[in-house]
């Protein structure tokens, strides 16, 4: 069921490129937008806070974690404006790598060879899967820096939700997130002088797309499984995001995929079996995960 959860989650969020490229608004407004309007189906999903806060953790890290996807949604769109997309959409995902050393310096989780060969294997299909669009050139690098920089952020949102979940809710987490990121999203959106506004009503579509589809379903389903599933596995499995989004460019906007492109698509998705077993094996006899991760 988790890992059900997480795939979906993933999916989801795979369509969220779409959604930017077509929407009538600046891409830091747009990831503003996503978390904005996800706040009211949150607090109405959760009473009001009533159902969603289980009252048990404090706020402090409920506020790191919003800060930690606010520094992930807007170091990605400024990355994008600085390099290519698929510089920045490659380099954003090396989350897992950065996941599986958080594991491994800061909590001491033990990861199997089984599951590090998984982890290169998902990661080379990353690789060839944007390979014929990334561009190596000395101008991309402040653009380059900013992707990682991405990953960096996004790792950190994983580590604290994975952490949070032992006393929140999905609900909570995702409500508070929502808000802090918010908050801290609009003013960027504001001082990079970009449109806040659609021009039409119709161009709220795209915005309402990415709160409901990709805020509120994929994220929720990721916060979910990373309840139940080892944080660095889910971080790799979130690899499946870079396939629908490509796949999707190619069915909406009939962006070209290459012969190592289906390539890159069939190794990730090995890469994650192959972690997926490795996580299987090192289950305790009480079928407890052994990573604290």
């Amino acid at each position: 069921m988790a890992l059900a959860a997480l795939v979906l989650g993933a999916s989801a969020i795979g369509f969220g490129p779409v959604f930017v490229r077509i929407a009538e608004v600046g891409p830091v407004a747009s990831a503003f937008w996503r978390v904005a309007l996800s706040v009211p189906l949150l607090a109405f999903a959760a009473g009001l806070g009533r159902r969603g806060r289980s009252g048990r953790g404090p706020l402090a890290p409920l506020i790191a974690c919003g800060a930690f996807f606010a520094a992930d949604l807007g170091l990605w769109h400024w990355s994008i404006t600085l390099t290519s997309v698929a510089n920045a959409t490659l380099l954003a995902n090396l989350n897992s790598v950065f996941v599986t050393l958080a594991g491994f310096f800061l909590f001491k989780d033990r990861f199997s060879r089984l599951f590090l060969v998984g982890l290169a294997l998902a990661l080379l299909g990353a690789g060839a899967l944007m390979g014929e669009n990334v561009e190596l050139a000395p101008e991309r690098l402040p653009g380059d820096a900013l992707g990682v920089a991405t990953a960096v952020m996004y790792a950190a949102y994983l580590v604290m939700v994975s952490r949070l979940r032992r006393d929140h809710s999905s609900l909570n987490v995702l409500l508070y997130t929502g808000i802090v990121s918010a908050a801290l999203l609009l003013p960027v959106a504001v001082a990079s002088g970009e449109r806040l506004l659609p021009l039409t009503a119709e161009g709220w579509l795209p915005l309402l797309a990415l709160a409901v589809l990709s805020q509120v379903l994929g994220q929720g389903l990721i916060v979910y499984a990373l309840a139940h599933l080892p944080a660095a596995f889910s971080a790799l499995t979130l690899l499946v995001q870079p396939i629908v989004a490509a796949f999707a460019g190619w069915i909406l906007f009939g962006e070209r995929l290459g012969v190592l492109a289906f390539a890159g698509a069939v190794t990730i998705l090995a890469g994650i079996l192959v972690a997926r077993i490795a996580t299987l094996r090192e289950r305790s006899p009480q079928g407890e995960p052994r990573q604290a991760s």
